[in-house]
């Protein structure tokens, strides 16, 4: 793990510039929020996001998250189906906050194209650097 300022960044995952980080699992990827996202929202108090089934687009919307700040739009990181969602977050939205990169996971996508896909997203250096421009902002 790096830290940047205050955010982590993980090692070992991929970063869209919408906030989310992606674990390749086999064929499939396990997606969730950024520590940066999760902490400028502040506390998540509801999220709507694409149940399993649910054909996704990278690049475009999938869903929403609420805290006590804002609403803010869910950017899918893939394309594909999502085959699980964190049901869990139903019930306890803040594991976003408390755990955004284990137990506060949001949805898992099998991508058809998954190299692909993962091409268009961040490597962990490249995460780094998006991070520290972000603090300049």
């Amino acid at each position: 793990m790096v830290k940047v300022d205050e955010y982590e960044v993980r090692e070992g995952l991929h970063y869209s510039k919408d906030f989310f980080w992606v674990k390749v699992e086999g064929n499939k990827a396990r997606c969730g929020l950024t520590d940066y996202a999760q902490k400028m929202l502040k506390s998540i108090v509801y999220i709507d996001a694409p149940k399993a089934g649910t054909e996704v687009s990278q690049g475009e919307v999938c869903g929403s998250i609420e805290s006590i700040k804002t609403v803010s739009d869910l950017v899918s990181p893939l394309n594909g189906k999502v085959v699980e969602y964190n049901v869990v977050l139903d019930k306890n939205p803040g594991l976003i906050n408390s755990d955004p990169y284990g137990q506060g996971w949001i949805f898992i996508i099998e991508s058809p194209n998954l190299q692909a896909d993962l091409s268009n997203l961040m490597d962990l250096n490249k995460a780094i650097e998006w991070h520290k421009e972000l603090l300049k902002k």
